[in-house]
């Protein structure tokens, strides 16, 4: 365990990219990185017993400690409804941000099906109104626009955990984002919202029970709820980017915009119904507004395609990845439990038998999605691809500043930062430079809030 520590203390000493989870441990137990298929049970029981129980109850006393300096802090203020963020470090930088996709608890916990349209998002949502901090269902709303959801105006709604920002003034835009901090969808978001500068609270989901979103008939992540003078709750990653960048720059208000979304309805090979949104790529601006974010066609045009391309395509290529070995499975599940919102009994089991079933489940992926038996080689191929895209004159898709495609794009990759495939990825790609310059462009932005 103090080996463990000191490894630690000893990463965070390197460059953002070079960071990797203490993992030699889990390597040894699984058979040395390549096999070990038939030592890896025993493993996970074996690694499992005190030392998954006292990292577990570790995390849950640092949680505790963290919520008391943030009661005192806000004790110490006056009534203004201000609140202190909490502190970052790099140690503490998410690694791996990947997201169940499914309803299942434990071996859908980094299984990105495809997004979007095609990731069979049901429509309908659950009103609920807050009344004096507590919670009562008043109705099941089964509307045909799911992206809409109507609160009682003037409410707070009671955070679990997250950033706390000073209280906007009234009219201002205030948001409110319901995730799983390792989903690679709502890193999308959150790269979106942090790099405009736009101040939001997170309520982090625990990814086996969901009770933090209950109020919704729509189970996914991420959910944001955005209030601009009533508020309204917007579903999917790229429509939620789409829509609320359309705001920024629109005249229209929140509300009319949400509509220009409208869900269409199709069934899968697997006959299962699901809910399309076709142009939620799309930012629904006038001719004028058209002009001025995109003077010449080709840049709306390219941003779209590389959008649907990151949710489409470059999504699947991580869970076949950070799960390729045994190894790179536990490292990942280490994080994961790490970074969510699990209790002591479901981290455990989610972390020993989910990465189990994952290390598995990821060979299935690779041949649903067509990929080479070395999974690293289509990463570094689409990698490649989109270094390419950008060229050798432009630091961004979006030129001197990223554009909603870089974000996209970086929202998906930086989900496996800490671990082995980020560090390969960094090394064998060309991908470093303009990652380098997404994290100066989002932390300045950051700052600046």
């Amino acid at each position: 365990m103090a080996a463990a520590g000191r490894a630690w203390r000893a990463a965070v000493l390197l460059s953002p990219w070079r960071l990797r989870a203490p993992c030699r441990a889990y390597g040894a137990a699984a058979g040395g990185g390549g096999g070990g298929r038939r030592l890896l049970l025993g493993a996970a029981f074996a690694l499992g017993g005190g030392t998954g129980l006292y990292l577990a109850a570790q995390h849950r006393l640092r949680e505790h400690s963290a919520a008391e300096v943030t009661r005192r802090r806000a004790r110490s203020l006056p009534a203004a409804g201000l609140a202190f963020p909490p502190p970052r470090s790099l140690a503490s930088r998410p690694a791996p941000r990947l997201c169940p996709r499914s309803l299942s608890p434990f071996l859908c916990l980094l299984v990105p099906a495809r997004p979007g349209p095609g990731g069979g998002e049901p429509p309908g949502a659950r009103g609920k109104r807050f009344q004096g901090g507590a919670e009562r269902v008043l109705s099941s709303l089964r509307t045909t626009r799911p992206l809409l959801l109507s609160f009682q105006s003037g409410n707070r709604l009671k955070l679990s955990c997250g950033l706390f920002l000073p209280q906007l003034p009234a009219g201002d835009l205030q948001l409110t984002l319901y995730q799983y901090k390792t989903c690679p969808f709502c890193s999308k978001v959150r790269a979106f919202l942090d790099y405009h500068g736009l101040p939001y609270e997170i309520v982090e989901v625990n990814p086996i029970m969901r009770k933090e979103i209950k109020f919704s008939s729509y189970r996914k992540v991420p959910i944001l709820l955005a209030n601009a003078g009533s508020t309204l709750q917007l579903n999917d990653s790229s429509v939620i980017i789409s829509a609320i960048k359309t705001y920024l720059i629109s005249k229209n208000s929140l509300e009319e915009i949400v509509s220009f979304y409208p869900p269409m309805k199709t069934v899968t090979d697997q006959g299962k119904e699901v809910f399309e949104y076709g142009n939620k790529y799309w930012l629904m601006l006038d001719e004028k507004e058209t002009k001025r974010v995109y003077p010449v066609k080709e840049v709306r045009v390219e941003e779209m395609k590389w959008r649907k391309w990151a949710d489409d395509w470059l999504v699947h290529l991580i869970s076949p990845n950070v799960y390729r070995t045994p190894r790179e499975a536990f490292a990942s599940f280490d994080y994961i439990v790490r970074e969510g919102k699990f209790g002591t009994v479901e981290g455990f089991f989610a972390k020993y038998m989910g990465a189990i079933a994952m290390f598995f489940i990821s060979k299935r992926l690779k041949k649903r999605h067509h990929l080479r038996d070395d999974v690293r080689q289509d990463l570094y191929e689409a990698v490649d691809e989109w270094v390419k895209a950008i060229g050798k004159h432009r630091l961004f898709m979006g030129g001197n500043q990223p554009n909603l495609a870089d974000l996209a794009v970086y929202g998906v990759l930086r989900v496996m930062e800490g671990l082995e495939a980020f560090d390969d990825m960094m090394v064998h790609t060309k991908i470093q430079p303009w990652y380098q310059h997404m994290e100066e462009v989002i932390q300045k932005a950051e700052v600046a809030v």
